[in-house]
């Protein structure tokens, strides 16, 4: 029976058309980032397992998809499997031995040492090193079984279980450092950590500070829903090696840039600073909750003031830390009045002010440089990355009435490449969701018209003699940079006239006996209906537009 063809879950095929139309994203994003000055890099779709594991918290682990190692593997563990049985045998045999010393007492102690100095060192080591572990355990069962009367097939029920368990705990896994044998690479999570490093690995060809953008698919073990991928794009730019707030402002500024350029306009570019969230843990006496109270607040437009207070208690927060807090829940106003209300609030915590003082900063760049189509917008409540950004946090929302998450978002982290050993280099990056920013354009109905165009003009195939005739002019018109092609075969006329519509092809070019002998062309708009007869000069000219 023939298998249905399927593909995993949270993976697509992509069709020529959504092709087409994720290319002009990604060409439109890339554009803007080498106009900032970005620099293309490319890392491995799989890393090895070290480099990303820990690295995004216990939920980011679990997502990661990781690789089966093979070859060696395979032999590895048969090695290993025929290691364990002649040990499991080596083992029975030594307690028969045993058994037969002391048919009426059993002490472990006389071990029918001439047999035992016969095994090989590594026996003799997980052997004695499970005798000295259960003992206990060892000599009651045994002693029972002896008293009973037969011991050779009792014991082996009684002990194979327990001997066989710590086989597999200490000896198999350990020796194999957990499951790194099984696998020893995995799938890329994101394009960040690869990032790091890679900065951290080619430290002495790089230049700081290092302007990189990355456009490559990742892949996370994620429950499927609109929107949300196990295979995906992500499009990061990232600048790592300078400190300076100029940073951010561009990165607004190229968010604002791309957008625009695919008419995406209106949309509010979110932002935050993470020691305006520490600082306000500070003041409520909620240092070491940080967590709690940030992922509570961030749902106040979503659960309202009431039930944000409510989830707040629940976490331990007192009712004087949360009285303290009721001006946040009242914030509002232009970007100045809130910077405003926040330096009151923070009064008291130096590291709140220090990201009032960022924030105020970047805010005063973009007024004087102006954006083309967004807004900056503070938003207290954000908090994406508590535990990755240190400084600021931008976000980018679906436009109002398009239900989708956020399509663009980032910060600046003070120590990425830490974890790779290579200390103080600060850096701050932003991403555009691709698949995201694809859904809202599609609902939107923003793409360009022409985008899905793969050929322009297409020859109707009336025979072989007609066939040549053609097949001449379409490589003359494909040297003009005109996507042109032939039907391969001389198949009716309705035939190949459909083909070209369902394929959206705007001309036809139609070349039969009369065509040959005049020496023009009859083309034909898909469109409109309209044929017009044109001399071949004309034909380019009319294509080439």
């Amino acid at each position: 029976m023939a298998q249905k063809p399927s593909i995993p879950k949270g993976t697509r095929d992509f069709n020529a058309e959504e092709v087409a139309k994720r290319s002009y994203i990604m060409e439109t994003i890339k554009e803007q980032f080498q106009v900032y000055g970005f620099q293309p890099i490319e890392t491995p779709s799989f890393e090895n397992s070290d480099t990303l594991m820990g690295k995004y918290g216990d939920e980011g682990d679990r997502l990661i998809f990781k690789i089966l190692n093979s070859g060696d593997y395979f032999k590895d563990l048969k090695k290993h499997i025929n290691f364990n049985n002649d040990l499991v045998y080596r083992f029975y045999f030594l307690i028969d031995k045993i058994i037969e010393a002391n048919p009426n007492r059993l002490e472990l102690n006389v071990l029918a040492e001439d047999y035992f100095d016969t095994m090989k060192s590594e026996h003799k080591e997980v052997i004695s090193k499970y005798i000295e572990e259960n003992s206990e355990f060892i000599i009651s069962t045994l002693n029972s079984q002896v008293i009973i009367g037969d011991p050779k097939d009792a014991y082996k029920a009684q002990i194979s279980q327990n001997f066989l368990d710590f086989i597999l705990d200490k000896v198999v896994l350990n020796s194999y450092n957990s499951t790194s044998f099984i696998s020893e690479k995995a799938l890329r999570y994101d394009l960040t950590v690869p990032f790091a490093r890679y900065v951290v690995q080619h430290q002495n060809e790089i230049e700081f500070p290092f302007k990189r953008y990355q456009i490559q698919p990742v892949w996370r073990a994620d429950r499927p829903q609109k929107g949300r991928f196990r295979e995906f794009f992500q499009c990061d730019a990232d600048v790592v090696g300078s400190k300076s707030l100029f940073q951010e402002v561009e990165f607004i500024q190229l968010y604002d840039a791309v957008f625009s350029a695919l008419k995406l306009e209106g949309l509010t570019i979110k932002i935050n600073n993470r020691k305006i969230l520490s600082g306000i843990a500070e003041v409520i006496g909620a240092q070491d909750k940080l967590i709690d109270f940030t992922v509570a607040l961030d749902k106040l437009d979503k659960i309202g003031e009431e039930k944000v207070k409510e989830e707040m208690r629940s976490k331990g927060i007192s009712e004087e830390g949360i009285s303290k807090l009721q001006p946040l829940f009242t914030l509002k106003g232009d970007f100045t009045n809130q910077i405003e209300s926040l330096k009151g609030i923070l009064s008291a915590s130096e590291i709140g002010l220090k990201g009032i003082e960022e924030l105020e900063f970047i805010n005063t760049a973009i007024s004087n440089l102006k954006l083309k189509t967004a807004t900056l917008q503070l938003d207290v409540t954000l908090a994406r990355g508590l535990n990755y950004y240190t400084g600021a946090i931008f976000e980018v929302s679906a436009p109002k009435g398009v239900k989708m998450g956020s399509i663009g978002g980032g910060g600046r982290y003070d120590d990425l490449t830490g974890i790779f050993g290579l200390k103080d280099m600060s850096g701050v990056g932003i991403s555009f969701g691709l698949d995201r920013i694809y859904l809202v354009l599609e609902e939107l109905d923003l793409f360009p018209a022409t985008i899905a165009e793969s050929t322009k003009v297409i020859f109707i195939n009336f025979g072989e003699k007609e066939a040549m005739a053609c097949l001449q002019a379409v490589t003359k018109l494909r040297q003009a940079g005109v996507k042109a092609e032939l039907y391969p075969d001389a198949a009716k006329m309705k035939k190949q006239m459909n083909y070209a519509n369902r394929r959206n092809i705007p001309f036809v070019v139609l070349v039969g006996e009369e065509e040959l002998k005049s020496g023009v062309f009859t083309l034909k708009n898909m469109a409109s209906g309209e044929q017009h007869k044109v001399e071949f000069s004309a034909l380019v000219e009319l294509l080439g537009n």
